[in-house]
């Protein structure tokens, strides 16, 4: 007896009532539940029509190829040839799938290494955009500059000879670009000093207050003896001053040696920067120029510009914030904003009222004000954006010799003959003046230290205060004597953390104070 759906002998035989046909018992049973009707008559069927048939245990044959030991092997082979073609195919379908994955990470780092080189080449693009719109400028000015030549060659000679004069030439102006620098910077910069925290390995007061000389290195020549300026590039430990001797030197501290001497000033030198970052380094001279010089990995110093604008001494150079552009102020009465690659000045602004010029100026520590000192005793501020003179301090007796604001914004530390005088930028008022010296001597220098903590203050002597507010006092912290001779401490400065006190005089040595016993011997 066979199953009349599977033609095979069933294991639990059952039989319909209605057409009398056999079945195996479970696929009849999924037949009926699925169709309800008998798959060989298509007549309606219920499993009560279905009824099991009683038989003994079957066993079922074996089939031809079990039968015997070379049927088996057959059977054997055949499996085995079948897993290995499967085998193979799955081996195939690996390798197609390896040459997939690595053509794609091939394609993948090709689009990566495209993005960078279009990358690197769009900031080329605008790098280059922003020199030509810096340079655009210059081109006009030459421009009008030849067109005025012209002129002074027919009737209006004479009124074309005034326009060459270097006060009256044709600036290009603070584009918008630079604006927007200008204003990026200021914010970034705000935001750090939001979260600025003073340094630990700032030099504490008890340090400041065992300072002493611990050299004396003789930069200039005797026979026109006097420091006038000092600057120190924290980076490399490298300090600057500039002479009466007409000269610059740049000395490294660490080693005690003269790295390089810069000569082509024909006059003194009033005014020494670095920029902080880079190789440039500023020179302000009294014959009316201003050198940007470079230095090389060799420690040598090549000079890139003479800038010729100003019409008498240059008094004070101040480097802004962005390191791209600095400004110089002049006894001429006029300041001038410059681009420091190209050393084109972009605007030269003359002050309209009646005043002999300016004797220093200094950036605030985020960008946009300068304070500049007159030789009438009056500071003045200036919005950088607009050139305009947005608050004006008065008070003092004398030329205003320094100008310096502290690292947080907030003060502004003015000397001149009389005394130094602290302002409250916040509220535009003097809070504090420090009467130092007698009537006879003046101050010469004021300085904050990097971190806004402590200032010095140079005149007969050399004056280390704290730092208070506008209510707290500050405390003179140390008094080093001026060991020059002279009875003129010109310029003081700050060393990396406060480390040292790097102290110029009007004679020719460069002195550095700092604790006992952490620097050579002192030299003659």
């Amino acid at each position: 007896m066979h199953c009349s759906v599977s033609g095979e002998v069933p294991e639990e035989p059952v039989v319909s009532k209605k057409s009398g046909l056999l079945y195996e018992k479970r696929l009849i049973e999924r037949h009926i539940s699925e169709y309800g009707k008998c798959p060989i008559t298509g007549e309606p069927l219920t499993m009560d029509d279905v009824v099991p048939v009683e038989t003994g245990k079957i066993v079922k044959p074996r089939t031809v190829q079990t039968a015997s030991i070379p049927g088996m092997l057959g059977m054997f082979q055949n499996e085995w040839d079948g897993l290995m073609l499967s085998n193979f195919a799955l081996e195939q379908q690996l390798h197609t799938a390896r040459q997939e994955l690595s053509h794609a990470l091939y394609q993948h780092d090709a689009a990566c290494r495209v993005i960078a080189r279009l990358k690197k080449e769009r900031d080329e693009a605008r790098s280059l955009l922003v020199q030509v719109e810096r340079q655009i400028p210059m081109f006009a000015s030459e421009a009008v500059t030849s067109n005025s030549s012209a002129l002074s060659n027919g009737k209006r000679a004479a009124e074309g000879d005034d326009m060459a004069q270097p006060g009256k030439r044709v600036r290009p102006g603070i584009s918008a670009s630079i604006i927007t620098e200008l204003t990026d910077c200021n914010a970034a910069l705000s935001q750090q000093r939001k979260k600025r925290q003073i340094p630990p390995t700032l030099a504490p007061i008890d340090a400041l207050e065992r300072y002493t000389q611990l050299s004396s290195h003789p930069l200039h020549r005797t026979s026109k003896p006097g420091i006038l300026s000092i600057d120190i590039q924290y980076s490399k430990d490298i300090i600057a001053t500039g002479g009466v001797d007409a000269t610059a030197v740049i000395f490294d501290r660490p080693s005690g040696q003269i790295a390089s001497v810069l000569s082509g000033h024909s006059k003194r030198v009033t005014s020494v920067k670095f920029v902080a970052e880079g190789a440039f380094f500023l020179t302000g001279s009294a014959d009316k120029t201003v050198r940007v010089w470079q230095g090389s990995e060799d420690g040598n110093y090549d000079c890139r510009h003479i800038l010729k604008d100003h019409a008498a001494e240059v008094q004070a150079v101040t480097v802004h914030a962005t390191n791209n552009f600095f400004v110089t102020a002049s006894l001429d009465n006029t300041w001038c904003f410059y681009d420091l690659s190209s050393g084109l000045c972009l605007t030269q602004v003359a002050d309209t009222s009646k005043t002999d010029g300016y004797t220093s100026a200094a950036f605030h520590p985020d960008g946009l004000i300068l304070g500049t000192g007159t030789s009438e005793a009056v500071v003045k501020i200036w919005d950088v954006k607009s050139q305009a003179n947005v608050a004006k301090f008065e008070g003092h007796v004398g030329p205003v010799t320094a100008i310096s604001f502290s690292e947080n914004g907030y003060f502004l530390a003015t000397a001149a003959r009389d005394s130094v005088k602290l302002w409250d930028l916040r509220k535009l008022k003097n809070f504090r003046t420090l009467n130092l010296y007698d009537s006879d001597t003046p101050t010469n220098s004021v300085e904050f230290d990097h971190s806004g903590s402590y200032i010095g203050i140079s005149g007969s002597d050399i004056r280390v205060y704290q730092v208070g507010s506008v209510k707290a006092d500050w405390n003179c912290i140390k008094t080093l004597p001026d060991l020059s001779g002279t009875g003129r401490a010109t310029c003081v400065k700050f060393g990396p953390e406060s480390n040292y006190i790097a102290v110029g005089s009007m004679d020719h040595n460069l002195r550095i104070f700092g604790l006992p016993g952490e620097e050579a011997p002192l030299e003659s």
